[in-house]
């Protein structure tokens, strides 16, 4: 069974710590992702949206609770793990020496095989499918490629919106799919 991983968007979820959380629990007791990760690059306080999150028990044992790119703060609020970007991949042991698990972002099979060789747990790659401002699809055959040639889970990400695409996903053999949109009601 593939994994299911969302991301937040502020843009759905906004960057109000009390809107976010009731967002999240929502979507979390209707899609009941194994993977979350608190994404909001346009919030001037994460410390406090992170805090929470990590305290209204979206982590549970079912799901872990990853923040984007703040490790420390990561690890002092007990999260699984933390999201880092293509650009912080040097930093991923520095993660990983606080009992973190880390999934890298990821877009080339350059990046990738930097991030397996540094230790990541799992990488994303992506965009698969046509998604707002992020380029050209990279598609199934190139996310098939990727995935036959890597050690480390891949989760496909970048326009996956539908259960077609999961399938779609799932027949290529990656251990999971993430996505923002896919979560949205």
């Amino acid at each position: 069974m593939i994994k299911h991983y969302l991301i937040t968007d502020p843009y759905f979820y906004t960057s109000d710590p009390f809107i976010c959380v009731q967002k999240l629990l929502h979507v979390k007791a209707k899609h009941q992702p194994d993977y979350i990760c608190l994404r909001d690059k346009t919030t001037s306080d994460y410390t406090s949206l992170a805090k929470a999150v990590a305290r209204a028990g979206i982590q549970d044992e079912r799901t872990k609770l990853y923040l984007h790119t703040d490790f420390m703060l990561a690890h002092q609020l007990g999260c699984a793990g933390v999201h880092l970007p293509s650009t912080a991949l040097h930093v991923i042991q520095n993660a990983k020496a606080l009992g973190l698990e880390v999934i890298a972002s990821t877009h080339t099979l350059e990046e990738v095989e930097e991030a397996q060789k540094r230790g990541a747990d799992a990488i994303t790659f992506s965009p698969i499918f046509a998604t707002p401002n992020k380029g050209k699809p990279l598609g199934l055959e190139k996310l098939k490629e990727i995935n036959d040639r890597i050690r480390v889970k891949c989760f496909a990400l970048g326009g996956i919106i539908n259960m077609e695409q999961v399938k779609a996903c799932e027949e290529v053999g990656v251990y999971g799919f993430a996505s923002i949109r896919f979560f949205i009601d």
